[in-house]
């Protein structure tokens, strides 16, 4: 059967390949000036241009979980439950390549939407795609899946999920970290909108979650992002909070390891990765997001120091940090990009009475739905004073190229905490449908419920497996941009969707704070936006692709 089941996913994964490449085809034709992509035809094509995105993110997704399957196949440990999730995904994905994509809601893809016609859409309708779409995602197919998974809450065991002992290992610690020190407290953290307590924290620095990825020279673990993953994904699983403590870190580490000069990496890097002090970063400005060519906040060199001015938002932990990854304009002159610089920006750790006690900063805090744990805040700049020393790589105007060797790491994270987030849901509503008992039976018998809960496997794992491949290229130091926008893009709506379903499991119960599918439908929504809105990972990935 496995031989069988292999071979149909092996043409298909090609077809699929072939028909988005005709996809590719087509749009560069309708979207190419002189050889050049055409970056007003792009945004005046935006749902074709997403569209062809996401239709090769399904393509991605589909092929690591064909090599996910094979590798456990080879390895005798394919089980009926695999081999559920492989025949479900492949049915539900293939079928949304013929007939839609849900890019979001109400938000559908559809071939006609990217010039695309009757005839490229024979690609797709191969025998063996259509074997895989009718024995696919069908009510028993569901059920049967529903039924293996049915116990596992306790154990975590939705499928086997591809890990060497050595990830194993670290999987079972971190997810034992989050079962007792972390899910017991997270919903009464999020009530009360309360910090993480430093207790967590310095617990997570000693099991080396802040140095995880930064070299033994420097004392960290060395470790490679396929570590990360697992490491962030479980601890989201426990609070998406404590998830993205350690997204912080990463991102200075990347910054400093990437763009730093060597006395920086020896003064910064064995502090972060000992957790002796918190980073932050410090980028987006109010009225600019994504658009960081437009940034305001101005630095001017006076001595051996600089003077920092301007306002930032939307910044994470920033009263508890002790170092913010400072994003500027050193030149005004320069437009764009060419004028920024990054700064290692040295501040006060504050407390609750005063929290920004550092000369030249004051901070407001922006209240939340979710995400909380750290808390959000707006952050003033006047005059506030920067030692010239602490100019990343010791040389102006190289900020933004510094923060975008950032940008593959933060993403797949980002697509590592979303699973976390997504497993979370998962297991609630799997929990509360198994115990509710509705017209003499529990709930998790009706279709409807189990069915919500065996597709949310099946897609976890499926994403997880591209995010596993994004961490992979990334730790052979291969280009992995568009792998790691793919994971963040497919995580953040699984994510969204898992939670979604899950809270409708609770039905009117899910929607009072007392129960923690609440907080995490409010958790899941910010995947979406961060570290790249989906329309704009969506934008990238397209660029990147077409050109």
């Amino acid at each position: 059967m496995s031989e069988t089941l292999f071979k149909n996913c092996t043409a298909a994964v090609e077809a699929a390949t072939i028909y988005a490449e005709a996809a590719r085809t087509s749009l560069q034709q309708h979207l190419m000036t002189d050889g050049k992509l055409d970056r007003g035809l792009m945004e005046k094509h935006q749902y074709a241009c997403h569209g062809f995105s996401w239709l090769s993110t399904y393509v991605e997704a589909l092929r690591q979980t064909l090599n996910w399957a094979v590798a456990l196949n080879e390895d005798g440990q394919f089980t009926p439950l695999e081999e559920l999730i492989v025949r479900i995904g492949f049915g539900e994905y293939l079928s949304q390549m013929l007939g839609g994509i849900s890019m979001s809601q109400g938000e559908i893809v559809r071939a006609q939407d990217m010039w695309l016609d009757d005839s490229h859409l024979k690609t797709l309708r191969t025998s063996e795609v259509t074997t895989l779409i009718e024995g696919g995602n069908s009510t028993e197919n569901r059920k049967k899946l529903a039924l293996l998974i049915e116990h596992s809450v306790d154990t975590g065991a939705f499928g086997n999920l591809g890990l060497d002992e050595t990830y194993a290992m670290i999987r079972d610690q971190f997810r034992r970290f989050a079962n007792e020190e972390v899910i017991p407290y997270a919903h009464e953290w999020h009530l009360k909108d309360d910090y993480i307590p430093m207790e967590i924290i310095d617990k997570m620095s000693e099991m080396g979650v802040f140095g995880l990825t930064i070299p033994e020279e420097y004392d960290g673990s060395g470790m490679g992002k396929t570590s990360m993953c697992i490491v962030s994904e479980e601890l989201s699983r426990g609070y998406i909070g404590v998830g993205s403590l350690g997204t912080r870190s990463e991102i200075a580490a990347e910054l400093i390891m990437g763009g730093g000069t060597e006395e920086q990496k020896k003064k910064w890097l064995p502090k972060i990765a000992r957790g002796e002090i918190l980073p932050t970063a410090v980028f987006t400005e109010p009225n600019v997001g994504s658009d960081l060519g437009s940034l305001k906040t101005r630095a001017v060199k006076d001595g051996d120091i600089y003077r920092i001015t301007g306002n930032k938002t939307w910044i994470t932990h920033a009263a508890r940090a002790d170092v913010m990854t400072l994003l500027t304009r050193t030149n005004p002159d320069k437009p764009g990009y060419k004028g920024l610089s990054m700064f290692l920006a040295e501040k006060q750790r504050g407390t609750e009475d005063n929290p920004f006690p550092t000369k030249g900063m004051t901070g407001g805090e922006i209240e939340v739905l979710g995400y909380r744990g750290m808390k959000e805040f707006e952050l003033g700049f006047d005059d506030f004073e920067v030692k010239a020393e602490n100019l990343l790589g010791g040389e102006e105007g190289n900020g933004f190229k510094q923060l975008m060797t950032t940008f593959e790491s933060a993403r797949i994270q980002t697509a590592a905490r979303a699973l976390g987030v997504a497993q979370c849901a998962m297991e609630l509503g799997l929990r509360y449908a198994t115990e509710r008992v509705q017209f003499g039976k529990p709930i998790y018998e009706f279709p409807r419920v189990h069915g919500k809960i065996a597709l949310a496997a099946v897609e976890i794992m499926m994403t997880r497996q591209l995010t596993y491949f994004a961490a992979r290229r990334k730790d052979e130091d291969k280009r992995c941009d568009v792998e790691a926008g793919m994971a963040k893009l497919l995580g953040a709506r699984v994510a969204w969707s898992t939670a979604d379903n899950a809270l409708q499991i609770h039905g009117g119960n899910g929607y009072a704070l007392e129960y923690k599918i609440s907080r995490v439908l409010c958790d899941a929504r910010i995947l979406n936006i961060f570290e790249g809105a989906a329309e704009i990972q969506a934008d990238v990935i397209a660029r990147r692709l077409l050109s």
